[in-house]
C-alpha cells in the first residue's frame, strides 16, 4: 500500500511526495473498538489535553468496574453527578448520556454495520448525536475503521502541516485545502496523516524544502464580503446628515409656510 501512495503522490504532487518519503511508509496506529467507545473517548478529550483526557476516562473505568469500557446503559442509568466526579463537565455529561441513548436506538451502530457505509452516511449518522461534528466522526473514519481517502481540512494541525509543508506564510482556507486534496485522491488519509507528520519534521529540522512555491485555489469569502458591506453601511449611516424627527420636520414646513404668506402679504 505505501508503494502505490509513494507513486501516486509522486504522480500528481512532488511536495507531497517528498514529504512522504521523508516520513516513511504509512503507518497510522488504528483500533476497532465499538464507535460508543471511541465517540465517548473523542467526547473525552474535547478542549483538554491527552494527559488530562486519558486521566478522566481511567476515572470512569474505574467507577463502571465491570469492564474494559462501560456500557451505554450503565452511562444512561449513572446520575450526572457520579459522572462529573469523574471530570467531565456538565455539556460532557450531556454529550455522552445522548451517546448512550442513539448507541441503544441503533443510530450509533455496531462497527460491522458502519463497513457498509460509506464516508459521508456515517458522518450524517454520528453527527446526529449531541456534541459530536464531523471533524469527530473524521477522525473515526480515519482511526477506527481505516478508511483511506478522508480529508480532514478543519483540523489545524492538518492545515498548519500543509503550510510547513508548502512553504506558505499563512495558514490555508479549508475550501482552498479541499481543493488543492483532490488531487490527492483516493489516499486523502495518508496525505493528512503525512501533513501531521510534516509538524514533527520541522521541530527536528529534516522537513524537506519544497521545490516549488504553490498557488492555492482562489476562495470566496462570503462572510468577509457581507461583514466588509455592514461596515461600510455604518460608517455611511454616521457620516450622513442627521434629519429631524417626522413631527418637527412638519412643524418646521408650517412654519415656513406661515413666513412665506406673510412675506407675500406685505409685498402686496
Amino acid at each position: 500500500m505505501s508503494r502505490e501512495i509513494l507513486a501516486h503522490f509522486s504522480s500528481c504532487d512532488p511536495v507531497m511526495a517528498a514529504l512522504a518519503g521523508a516520513v516513511g511508509p504509512y503507518a497510522p496506529e488504528t483500533d476497532d473498538c465499538h464507535p460508543f467507545q471511541a465517540l465517548a473517548q473523542a467526547i473525552a478529550h474535547q478542549q483538554l489535553n491527552g494527559i488530562a483526557a486519558n486521566t478522566i476516562l481511567k476515572r470512569l473505568v474505574a467507577a463502571y468496574g465491570a469492564g474494559p469500557f462501560p456500557s451505554p446503559q450503565w452511562i444512561l442509568d449513572t446520575p450526572a453527578e457520579r459522572l462529573r466526579a469523574a471530570g467531565f463537565s456538565g455539556a460532557k455529561v450531556a454529550a455522552l448520556k445522548d451517546l448512550a441513548a442513539q448507541t441503544l436506538t441503533a443510530v450509533v451502530p455496531e462497527r460491522a454495520a458502519l463497513l457498509d457505509l460509506p464516508d459521508e452516511a456515517i458522518i450524517e449518522r454520528l453527527t446526529q448525536v449531541r456534541g459530536i461534528g464531523r471533524w469527530t466522526v473524521e477522525m473515526l473514519l480515519i482511526f477506527r475503521l481505516g478508511r483511506p481517502d478522508v480529508l480532514p481540512v478543519d483540523d489545524f494541525g492538518v492545515r498548519a502541516g500543509f503550510r510547513a509543508a508548502y512553504g506558505l506564510k499563512s495558514l490555508p482556507h479549508p475550501k482552498a485545502l479541499a481543493a488543492w486534496g483532490e488531487r490527492w485522491k483516493p489516499y486523502r488519509s495518508a496525505a493528512a496523516w503525512y501533513l501531521w507528520r510534516a509538524l514533527e519534521l520541522k521541530r527536528a529540522g529534516t522537513l524537506p524544502v519544497p521545490g516549488e512555491r504553490i498557488r492555492l485555489p482562489r476562495v470566496k469569502r462570503r462572510r468577509r464580503v457581507a461583514r466588509a458591506a455592514a461596515l461600510k453601511r455604518r460608517v455611511l449611516k454616521r457620516r450622513a446628515p442627521k434629519r429631524a424627527p417626522p413631527a418637527r420636520r412638519a412643524k418646521r414646513s408650517a412654519a415656513r409656510r406661515v413666513r412665506r404668506s406673510r412675506s407675500r402679504a406685505a409685498r402686496k
